[in-house]
């Protein structure tokens, strides 16, 4: 069985690709999305492979309409399998990156926090730092925990808001991974010096 590393976020539109691309890169990992909604325009494998340089696994759903997995689905007649949706088997680490938040459904019998609770790899959420972070992260944690989802800890986008990410820390009882900060300039190599602010040494210590 693969090493594998989960990464979901608190809403769509946060990072989390970016934040996956850098880990990927980081851990010298291959990178799964099991679910990609939307195909006009670059797909996260697509931003992934260009940020990171690393082996992008085929995702198991490729969706045209850019919506929840499950109306991406219905709108082809296509109704998701878990079975389909296995960690895949392979040498080394694997970033595994989610859609949209924890509780985006993939049909609506099945949750994406329901299959990480399966899978029972470690998971890092993602979270933007500004207004509103607070009540998206902390809900995200408790759904998780919920679930006995094995959560890694929690890692910061955004520009600096010390006490928003203390305090989600705090009352969420949840290790910080550290702050990803927006990239005027987003490249391979400025993405790679970014993520100097991650604890990439927890991280590797859960593979």
């Amino acid at each position: 069985m693969t090493s594998a590393l989960v990464v979901t976020g608190t809403d769509t539109g946060i990072g989390k690709t970016i934040f996956s691309a850098g880990l990927t890169k980081a851990l010298n990992a291959q990178y799964w999305k099991p679910v990609q909604a939307g195909l006009e325009e670059e797909t996260d494998s697509q931003i992934v492979a260009r940020l990171s340089g690393r082996p992008v696994l085929p995702e198991a759903y490729r969706l045209k309409r850019p919506a929840s997995p499950h109306l991406a689905a219905a709108d082809e007649g296509v109704v998701i399998d878990p079975a389909r949706l296995q960690l895949p088997d392979g040498a080394g680490p694997l970033v595994v990156e989610g859609a949209g938040g924890a509780l985006v459904p993939l049909h609506e019998g099945l949750l994406y926090a329901d299959l990480m609770a399966r899978w029972q790899a470690p998971v890092i959420v993602v979270a933007r730092t500004g207004l509103g972070t607070i009540n998206h992260s902390l809900m995200t944690i408790e759904a998780l925990r919920a679930r006995r989802v094995n959560l890694l800890g929690i890692a910061f986008v955004g520009d600096e808001m010390a006490d928003s990410q203390a305090i989600i820390c705090r009352i969420g009882q949840v290790r910080s991974l550290g702050r990803l900060p927006r990239l005027g300039t987003l490249t391979p190599p400025t993405l790679a010096a970014a993520f100097g602010g991650i604890d990439l040494a927890t991280i590797r210590e859960a593979l």
